[in-house]
C-alpha cells in the first residue's frame, strides 16, 4: 500500500517528524490528498483548499508542493474534513470528503471520527488498522470549480515603517500596522 510515493510506514514516519504524533487524521488525510492526485491530470501543479484547520493541512504540506507559507495552500475553515485541489488558474478540480454513510462499515473510524468514545480510551492501535484496512473506502469524492475569488494569489504590496512600533508592514493595512490598531495578539 502506498499513499503518493511513499510506502505506509515512511508515511507513517514522516507523520509522526513533522505532525509530533500518530494523528489518525493525518493518515485519512494521507488518502485524502493520494485520492485527488490520482483524479487530477498527470503533469500539472495545483493549488489546495482545506475545509479544517485540523491535521489535514499537514497532510497537504507533507505529500505535495502546497503549503501555506507560498500561498499555494489555502484554509477555509467549514468544519469539514474535506479537501480540494485544482488548477490555479481555471480552479477546476476534485473535492475530497469524508463520507459519514462509509464510515458506518467501519466501527472504529466511526467512533473516533464523531468522538463518540474519549481519546484517552480509544483502541488507537485497532484504529490505525482499521484506518490503513479501509484506505479510501471512506472517502467520496466531486467535481467542483472553485469561486474565482479563491484563485486570486494576495501579495504583500508595498512595505512601510510603522510609526508607533517603528517595525515593518504591509501599507495596504493603513497608517500604522494592525497591531498597533489594536488587532495583537498580545495583552
Amino acid at each position: 500500500m502506498k499513499i503518493g510515493t511513499y510506502s505506509i510506514e515512511e508515511y507513517l514516519h514522516l507523520i509522526k517528524s513533522f505532525h509530533g504524533s500518530m494523528a489518525p487524521g493525518l493518515i485519512i488525510g494521507g488518502f485524502m490528498v493520494d485520492l485527488a492526485q490520482q483524479n487530477l491530470p498527470k503533469g500539472e501543479f495545483y493549488d489546495a483548499l482545506c475545509e479544517t484547520r485540523v491535521c489535514l493541512p499537514d497532510a497537504v504540506q507533507i505529500l505535495t508542493p502546497c503549503t501555506i507559507g507560498n500561498g499555494w495552500l489555502k484554509i477555509f475553515d467549514t468544519g469539514r474534513f474535506a479537501l480540494t485541489m485544482y488548477e490555479k488558474s481555471t480552479g477546476e478540480g476534485v473535492r475530497v470528503y469524508m463520507d459519514t454513510e462509509k464510515l458506518k462499515a467501519w466501527p472504529q473510524v466511526d467512533s473516533w471520527y464523531f468522538k463518540r468514545v474519549p481519546k484517552r480510551e480509544q483502541d488507537l492501535e485497532a484504529l490505525l488498522n482499521e484506518i490503513r484496512e479501509a484506505a479510501t473506502s471512506i472517502l467520496s469524492l466531486q467535481r467542483v470549480f472553485v469561486k474565482p475569488e479563491f484563485l486570486e494569489k494576495r501579495r504583500l504590496g508595498p512595505t512601510a515603517v510603522c510609526p508607533s512600533c517603528g517595525e515593518a508592514y504591509p501599507l495596504r493595512d493603513g497608517g500604522s500596522c494592525l497591531a498597533c490598531q489594536g488587532r495583537s495578539p498580545y495583552a
